[in-house]
C-alpha cells in the first residue's frame, strides 16, 4: 500500500515523471548555489533576485503569453539589469548594497505583478507567482536540465576561488585576481537557476530549493563538499515527497515541496549534529585522560 502511494504516481503519469525530473535538475543546480549563498551571507540576495526577474518574465508574458523563450529571456535580462543597477547605485552613492538591492527588487515585484495583471487573469498571475511544476512540458524540462548542467560545469571551474573567497576574501585578493570574475560568474549562475526555478515554482518560491536545503546541510556538516551533497540530496527528497503529498492531497505542488523542505529544516534545527538545539542541550561526552 505504501509502495503504491510512493511509486504509482510516477509510474502511471508522465507529468509526474517530468515534474520529478525537473526537481532533480533544480536540486543539483540550486543546491550548491544555495550553499555558497549561505556561506557568503547572500541568502537574502538570492530571495531579492528571485523577485527581480519578475518584470522581465511579465513583459515576455505580455508580448507572447506563456511562451517559454520570451519569459526566460525577459527574466534573464531583468535579473542581470537589477544586479548591475543595484551595484552601480551602491558604489556611486552612500547607500549600502543590501538597501539598494531591496529597493530594486521591491520595485521589480510591484512592476511585474502590475504588468501581468494588465493582460492576464488571476490564474495567470498565480502561475507566474507560484509556478506549476506539474504542467512542465518537454521543452521547459530540457531548459531546466541544460541550466543545471551549465551550473555544475561553471561551478567546477570557479570552485576553488569561490571557496577561498567565501572563507577568506582578503587572502584571495592578495594571491589572485580570480575573485572578481568568480563572483561575477556566481551572480550569473544565481540568475540562471532562479529562471529555471521560476518556470517550475514561480517567482515567490523559486529560491526555496536553494536556501532551505543549504540551511539543512549547515546543521549536519562543517565541510563545504559534504554540505553541497547534503543540500542537493535534501532538495531531491523534498521535491519527491512534496510531489507525492501534492498528488495525494489538494495542496499545490510548489508549496508542498517547500513545506517538506521546511519540515526537514525544522528537524535539522532540533536534531542537527552541528548546532542543533538538542545537541547543544545534551552535548556528547568528551573523552577524558
Amino acid at each position: 500500500m505504501l509502495a503504491d502511494a510512493l511509486l504509482a504516481p510516477f509510474a502511471d503519469f508522465a507529468f509526474m515523471r517530468r515534474a520529478l525530473a525537473a526537481v532533480i535538475a533544480l536540486s543539483l543546480g540550486g543546491g550548491p548555489i544555495g550553499v555558497f549563498l549561505m556561506l557568503r551571507r547572500m541568502s537574502l540576495v538570492g530571495d531579492a533576485m528571485a523577485h527581480a526577474i519578475l518584470p522581465g518574465a511579465a513583459i515576455g508574458f505580455l508580448l507572447s503569453g506563456l511562451n517559454l523563450f520570451a519569459m526566460t529571456t525577459g527574466g534573464l535580462i531583468a535579473g542581470f539589469a537589477v544586479a548591475i543597477l543595484s551595484g552601480v547605485v551602491a558604489r556611486s552613492t552612500g547607500l549600502k548594497e543590501d538597501a539598494s538591492l531591496a529597493s530594486f527588487y521591491l520595485t521589480s515585484l510591484a512592476l511585474g505583478v502590475t504588468i501581468v495583471s494588465i493582460k492576464g487573469t488571476n490564474v495567470d498571475l498565480l502561475h507566474v507567482l507560484f509556478g506549476n511544476i506539474l504542467a512542465l512540458d518537454d521543452q521547459t524540462l530540457l531548459l531546466v536540465a541544460i541550466n543545471a548542467t551549465i551550473t555544475l560545469v561553471v561551478l567546477a571551474v570557479i570552485y576553488r576561488p569561490l571557496v577561498i573567497e567565501s572563507v577568506d576574501p582578503l587572502f584571495l585578493r592578495t594571491v589572485s585576481r580570480a575573485g572578481a570574475p568568480a563572483h561575477l560568474l556566481f551572480l550569473v549562475l544565481i540568475v540562471v537557476n532562479l529562471v529555471s526555478g521560476f518556470q517550475a515554482l514561480g517567482t515567490l518560491l523559486s529560491v526555496g530549493l536553494m536556501i532551505l536545503p543549504a540551511s539543512i546541510a549547515r546543521f549536519w556538516s562543517r565541510d563545504i563538499t559534504p554540505m553541497i551533497c547534503i543540500a542537493a540530496a535534501s532538495a531531491i527528497v523534498s521535491g519527491y515527497v512534496g510531489l507525492v503529498v501534492s498528488f495525494q492531497t489538494r495542496i499545490p505542488s510548489g508549496p508542498a515541496i517547500i513545506l517538506v523542505a521546511a519540515t526537514l529544516y525544522g528537524f535539522s534545527v532540533l536534531f542537527g549534529r552541528n548546532g542543533g538545539v538538542v545537541r547543544q542541550l545534551f552535548p556528547a561526552p568528551h573523552l577524558e585522560a
